[in-house]
């Protein structure tokens, strides 16, 4: 048997689009993703909540919102955190083993979860992130 997915709709999409917008008590001006999952979620927070979109965030800006879809492992989130240190990062979900953890998120899920596949994702995605194999 292979590793459990767990599909995620457009509908909770939104629902943990709204679970983070809710928890952001600063003045957000503007959005950002982190490629891949997070260059769509920065456009529907964007449209959502009518704040600009950036294609790329500024280094220093700590009004703007930096989104991802998951934080797994943590390395990229890790990354992204040391170069854009001011910003604040979200994502929808954070994995509980995750190096870093994000200002905010929608649902901490634990290691064991599984693997999910979001809607703008293939079904037959598989649970390594090489997406050429898909």
């Amino acid at each position: 048997m292979g590793v459990k997915k767990v599909y995620i709709s457009w509908n909770e999409v939104y629902e943990m689009l709204d679970d983070i917008a809710n928890g952001i008590n600063d003045n957000i001006t503007s959005v950002s993703g982190i490629p891949r999952g997070g260059s769509l979620l920065a456009i529907l927070y964007s449209h959502r909540y009518n704040i600009e979109y950036r294609s790329a965030p500024i280094v220093g800006d700590p009004k703007q919102l930096i989104v991802d879809d998951i934080a797994d492992s943590g390395e990229t989130l890790k990354l992204w955190q040391k170069e854009f240190k001011d910003s604040i990062f979200a994502t929808l979900h954070y994995k509980n083993i995750s190096k870093v953890k994000p200002n905010i998120f929608a649902k901490e899920i634990e290691e064991d979860y599984g693997w999910i596949v979001y809607p703008w994702e293939r079904k037959d995605s598989k649970t390594i992130q090489n997406y050429l194999d898909n």
